[in-house]
C-alpha cells in the first residue's frame, strides 16, 4: 500500500474538489502541497506577491463559477493575502485560502512566523479553521469547500502546520469525502433561448377575431340575438 505525505493528501483532497489551479508566492512553510499538487497535475501559479494570489483566486471564481484557492506561507504570507479575502467577503465569492503554519508541536514558542492566523481570519471569512491532524486533512478540505458554496458563497480558510504537511500515511487509513457538496450544472449555449425568444414565449396568445369573408370564401357565421318581439313560452 502506498504512503501519503501531507501535502499530497491537500493536493488529491483539491482534485476531488475539481481544482485545476492553485495561485500562490512559493513559500517554505507549505511547500509539500506544491509537491502533491505537481503529482495529481495541478497547475502552480506562483505570482509576486500573496495579494495578487487571493485576489486571482478571487477572480478565478467569478470568471468560472468554481472556488478559486489560493495557498500563502506563515505569518506575512497569510496577513499579505488580506485584502483579497476581504473583497472576496463583500463580494459574496467562494475561494479556500490555505495557509501554513509553524510546527504545531512548536506553537506558541516563537516559531518562525507563528501566529494566531485563525483569528485574524474569522471577520472576513465564512470559517476559519486549524486541521487537527495530518490524516483528517482531507476531510477538512472537503469541509471547506461545501461550507463555501452552501447557501450564500463566501471565503474560507484553513491553517496547516508544517509538520502535518510531512507526517505519512498509509493510503488505506485515509478518507477522501466524495459528493459532499452541490456542484452548479453547466448550461450549454444551444439550450439558452435568445431574449427575443425568451419574450415572445412570455406574451399571452391573443385569439384571432373572424371579420369578413373567411379563408375558403363564406362568409363567417355571426350570432344572433333573439327580437324582443319573440314570445317565450314558460311552463307552468
Amino acid at each position: 500500500m502506498s504512503q501519503l505525505h501531507g501535502g499530497r493528501i491537500v493536493a488529491k483532497a483539491l482534485k476531488n474538489e475539481g481544482v485545476s489551479h492553485i495561485f500562490t508566492l512559493c513559500g517554505g512553510h507549505v511547500m509539500p502541497i506544491y509537491d502533491g499538487c505537481l503529482d495529481v497535475g495541478i497547475r502552480v501559479v506562483d505570482t509576486r506577491h500573496e495579494q495578487t494570489a487571493s485576489h486571482a483566486a478571487d477572480g478565478w471564481a467569478r470568471v468560472t463559477g468554481e472556488p478559486g484557492v489560493a495557498v500563502v506561507t506563515a505569518g506575512p504570507g497569510l496577513t499579505d493575502a488580506v485584502t483579497g479575502v476581504a473583497s472576496a467577503w463583500r463580494a459574496n465569492i467562494p475561494m479556500l485560502i490555505i495557509g501554513g503554519q509553524g510546527p504545531r508541536s512548536l506553537q506558541d514558542m516563537g516559531s518562525l512566523q507563528d501566529m494566531n492566523h485563525v483569528d485574524l481570519m474569522r471577520p472576513i471569512t465564512k470559517w476559519a479553521h486549524s486541521v487537527p491532524e495530518a490524516r483528517r486533512s482531507a476531510e477538512y478540505v472537503s469541509m471547506a469547500f461545501r461550507i463555501a458554496t452552501t447557501g450564500v458563497p463566501g471565503p474560507v480558510f484553513l491553517e496547516m502546520p508544517v509538520d502535518f504537511l510531512f507526517d505519512s500515511y498509509n493510503e488505506d487509513q485515509l478518507t477522501f469525502p466524495t459528493g459532499a457538496r452541490t456542484r452548479r450544472r453547466r448550461v450549454s449555449r444551444s439550450r439558452l433561448h435568445r431574449p427575443g425568444d425568451r419574450a415572445a414565449a412570455a406574451r399571452p396568445r391573443s385569439r384571432s377575431r373572424s371579420s369578413g369573408a373567411s379563408s375558403s370564401g363564406r362568409s363567417a357565421a355571426t350570432p344572433t340575438r333573439p327580437s324582443s318581439s319573440t314570445s317565450v313560452s314558460r311552463s307552468t
